[in-house]
């Protein structure tokens, strides 16, 4: 994986030995950011360790803080960057911070700053996301489905971000009460979904009540091995060709033992039937029809809800220039 060349031309205000170690700790916070978000966040530490007035260091520092939901640490090191850059492209993000800390209503109040103006297309959808999400925590589900309704949900045309949005109105939907429409829009958003980032498919199932299956469970193997195994087991060597020793009054004493095992097994079955009659109503229980939990939606990223009191308490100090602390960690390379 290659660093982008705007970070490269960023590091070359570093020492040449200095900005390869950067350049080295800042390709395994991207390659590590989606699949193993912790190890993701160690390298970035290090990285900010070793240049902390690099716009880009402190902008992988941010998102690995969000993804691992260090919100207070990573609204300070977006803050930081956007200050040495001067870009809006950070806004949404830092909004979806505040939910992240408790704060829906600063979110919300973000929404409406003019740094949106700012933002491209992709960035006015990503702050309308995060504008419905803070409506969604503060339980105006009816204005979060407002909130969303725009040209860009009513488009027909397929863009990067149209299966969140359109995921997004359909649980809005839900969380309104409106779950009619929602099906339609879980459908919509699957259609667009090519990239599996939403799990629009599954929540589409769940309304329609079917039940994915995992072909590639290794238990799901198992027990199919089990099945075949018992339909399929080969006969004992030998049982095959048994009957062809006996003689003609053997075989008779067979025929006739045979029919009497079926008729006491035929007693049995009619035994078995009249006791599970009798004990059906002491032992029966009532099925369990499960709960549908509906939890408000969190965009952009992936399907959790950032959760009140999981982020650190408090906001860190906006010094851009400050040495963040090293939290020693052995695994990333260190200069």
């Amino acid at each position: 994986m290659e660093i982008d060349a705007d970070v490269r031309q960023e590091l070359k205000s570093l020492p040449k030995t200095l900005a390869d170690d950067v350049a080295r700790n800042l390709v395994m916070v991207a390659r590590l950011l989606d699949s193993e978000p912790e190890q993701a966040y160690d390298y970035s530490r290090v990285a900010l360790r070793l240049a902390s007035r690099v716009a880009a260091v402190r902008e992988a520092a941010g998102f690995a803080s969000y993804v691992t939901e260090r919100y207070s640490e990573a609204l300070t090191e977006f803050r930081a960057a956007r200050r040495m850059t001067g870009r809006a492209d950070l806004w949404p993000v830092m909004a979806d911070c505040e939910r992240g800390l408790g704060r829906p209503e600063r979110a919300l109040a973000m929404a409406g700053e003019p740094e949106v103006k700012q933002l491209d297309k992709a960035g006015q959808v990503e702050m309308r996301l995060v504008a419905a999400g803070a409506r969604s925590d503060m339980g105006q589900f009816d204005a979060a489905v407002v909130t969303l309704q725009s040209p860009e949900l009513a488009s027909n045309s397929v863009q990067p971000w149209t299966a969140r949005l359109r995921y997004a109105y359909a649980e809005a939907l839900i969380a309104a009460g409106r779950a009619d429409e929602a099906r339609d829009w879980f459908s919509k958003a699957a259609d667009a979904d090519q990239e599996g980032v939403t799990n629009a498919a599954e929540r589409l199932a769940e309304i329609d009540g079917l039940e994915f299956v995992d072909a590639l469970d290794p238990e799901m193997d198992e027990d199919d091995d089990a099945v075949e195994g018992g339909a399929d087991a080969a006969p004992v060597e030998g049982a095959v060709d048994a009957e062809d020793d006996l003689d003609e009054d053997d075989l008779d004493d067979l025929d006739e033992a045979d029919d009497l095992d079926e008729a006491d097994d035929a007693e049995d079955d009619e035994h078995d039937k009249a006791e599970a009659s009798d004990g059906a109503s002491a032992d029966e229980e009532p099925a369990d029809r499960g709960a549908f939990l509906n939890s408000p939606f969190r965009e952009p990223g992936t399907e959790a809800v950032p959760a009140e009191g999981k982020a650190e308490a408090g906001e860190k100090a906006e010094d851009a220039a400050g040495e963040p602390a090293d939290r020693g960690q052995d695994g990333p390379a260190q200069g």
